[in-house]
């Protein structure tokens, strides 16, 4: 009994549950549980800079080979792209047979403020996301948190050690070693997981309330389905075919997953994440070249919401689009859901900044969607997080750089 007490997954589970119960029966006090999630929140943002950077450096210079990280880099892109497309597309699908948005009527629904957004939304280009990925200074990009800045500094500093050689193997050591240091660092804050589970998760509903999911349930309710369609159907074919079971695999990872959904982060469980994927078979050069580039273009559960969100609100607005239409909001959404990477807030500025470009439904429409974006921000979490674990071990099946024997023994041990 005490074991299983000490289990991180059931410590976090049961806080997890506890910050439901509280945020129902005291929303006050709740809503004051708001600097314990976030405090946590921050502890891991203070490590996932520099494991990034460590990660990427070290994997780089361990393969010493153009050539091969070229080819890792092609075809970690070349399944981005070709995944979170047929994200897009399966939202667009269900969004359409559902209809979750016709027939609401628009002044019932509860609006929150969403002007922040609009205005980024308005100001978002995709050029301004090409310009953006270059850091004005290293230093800027960590104390910023900015993983794409980060990772394209991390890739010019991995290319410029291969460059030089043997001369850079001193150096290759002391970075291995501070990368342990990072990851000891990471255990010691999972210590304190079920508490940032339990503040986060106790505020979210002290905040918004279970109420506020009631007219918006069937949005809600799309949504998570269409994720686990895309999770145990799609990603499941995909494992299966390059010879995993994604089952095991998820058991594997349950405490990264339930901490992302407490925090409503997947960047709270990316050290942890990173970590694991080693452990269970995936070469560290695949993870630390393959996990940071995914938390920027692979964001799955993102484009599923981008796309049902838009075209929930076109219904909503009583507004008629044919596939035409649709399918060129479609080709919008591939390119803006790739322009804010990295952002606070990404999925309600890239909404705004798709509604800006398409001119159908008025930008101000994000507005009806914050009372219960926090909640479906959780499901978009744990599709990111899914999808970045499944593409690291295709990735590295297809390089022959996956280790069967490791995983049979992480399985073994749990």
């Amino acid at each position: 009994m005490r074991r299983f007490a000490r289990n991180l997954t059931v410590q976090v589970l049961f806080a997890v549950t506890c910050g439901v119960i509280l945020g129902v029966f005291a929303p006050d006090l709740a809503k004051q549980m708001k600097p314990v999630g976030d405090t946590f929140v921050k502890l891991v943002k203070m490590v996932i800079g520099p494991i990034i950077f460590l990660t990427i450096v070290l994997g780089i210079a361990n393969i010493a080979d153009i050539k091969k990280i070229g080819r890792v880099g092609g075809k970690a892109f070349l399944y981005f792209e070709i995944v979170t497309t047929f994200a897009l597309g399966i939202g667009l699908v269900v969004v359409n047979v559902t209809q979750p948005g016709a027939g609401l009527d628009v002044s019932a629904l509860a609006k929150g403020d969403a002007s922040a957004y609009a205005t980024q939304g308005k100001a978002l280009t995709f050029v301004d996301f090409l310009t953006h990925i270059v850091p004005s200074s290293p230093v800027a990009a960590f104390a910023d948190g900015d993983i794409l800045q980060i990772v394209f500094f991390a890739v010019m500093f991995g290319f410029a050690m291969v460059a030089i050689g043997g001369n850079a193997a001193p150096l290759s050591d002391v970075l291995e070693k501070t990368l342990e240091v990072f990851f000891k660092i990471v255990s010691m804050i999972m210590k304190v997981a079920p508490l940032g589970a339990f503040g986060a998760m106790a505020f979210t509903v002290g905040t918004f309330g279970l109420r506020t999911l009631i007219p918006l349930g069937r949005l809600m309710a799309d949504v998570y389905l269409t994720m686990a369609i895309f999770i145990f159907v799609v990603l499941n074919l995909i494992a299966r075919w390059y010879g995993f079971s994604l089952w095991k695999f998820l058991r594997f990872i349950r405490e990264e997953i339930l901490i992302v959904l407490g925090t409503s982060s997947s960047e709270a469980a990316l050290p942890g994440l990173m970590n694991k994927l080693e452990r269970y078979g995936c070469a560290r050069p695949i993870v630390g070249l393959v996990v940071p580039t995914g938390y920027s273009f692979n964001l799955d559960g993102t484009s599923i919401y981008l796309t049902m969100a838009t075209i929930f609100l076109v219904q909503v607005y009583g507004i008629h689009l044919g596939i035409g239409e649709q399918l060129a909001i479609l080709g919008i959404l591939m390119v803006t859901s790739k322009g804010a990477a990295g952002v606070t807030g990404s999925g309600f500025i890239v909404l705004a900044s798709t509604l800006a470009a398409v001119r159908v439904v008025p930008i101000e429409g994000v507005a009806l969607l914050l009372g219960v974006d926090r909640f479906m921000s959780e499901a978009r979490a744990i599709t990111n997080l899914i999808g970045n674990g499944v593409a690291t071990l295709v990735i590295s099946r297809s390089e022959g750089a996956f280790d069967d024997e490791k995983m049979a023994k992480a399985l073994e041990h749990g």
